[in-house]
């Protein structure tokens, strides 16, 4: 790291803790030619994940609204917050980790239609019917009878 005093290219590490928020580390220089001590700070280099969406365009990953998107399915179920957390925090390290540079919606949205259908079947319903875009009564019968034959056969 260099010396922002005399730019001299070699500094040894005094001090190294994380930040309060967890997501960095600060660490304490001294610089080796000028003795003079500077604060540089080591984080992990994200990669952005861009997500198709289903008219072509692209926008960045935003884990809230995924966040937002299963709150809403949950509402007045007896689902906490700490499940709805661990539900989000799975699809964003799946999605993070396919080392792809783009996900699709389809594929994001199955990854939650997933996790509620094995948490709460009310919830399953309710984000499948906006996500799957149910317009009339027969494509909402079919779904439920998918999910009744899938709890039967367990």
């Amino acid at each position: 790291m260099k010396c922002q005093f005399c730019n001299c290219a070699d500094s040894r590490v005094v001090d190294s803790r994380p930040t309060d928020d967890g997501n960095s580390i600060r660490r304490r220089r001294e610089c080796i030619n000028c003795g003079r001590r500077f604060t540089t700070y080591e984080k992990v280099e994200v990669q952005q994940l861009l997500v198709i969406k289903k008219d072509n365009s692209r926008e960045l990953f935003d884990a809230n609204k995924v966040r937002s998107g299963i709150i809403a399915a949950c509402h007045k179920r007896p689902v906490s917050a700490a499940e709805i957390e661990k539900i989000v925090n799975s699809i964003e390290q799946v999605a993070y980790n396919t080392l792809q540079e783009e996900i699709t919606t389809r594929q994001i949205g199955e990854m939650i239609m997933d996790s509620l259908r094995s948490l709460d079947e009310v919830a399953y319903i309710r984000f499948a019917s906006v996500y799957r875009s149910f317009t009339d009564i027969p494509t909402f019968m079919h779904e439920l009878k998918s999910l009744i034959s899938d709890r039967d056969d367990k």
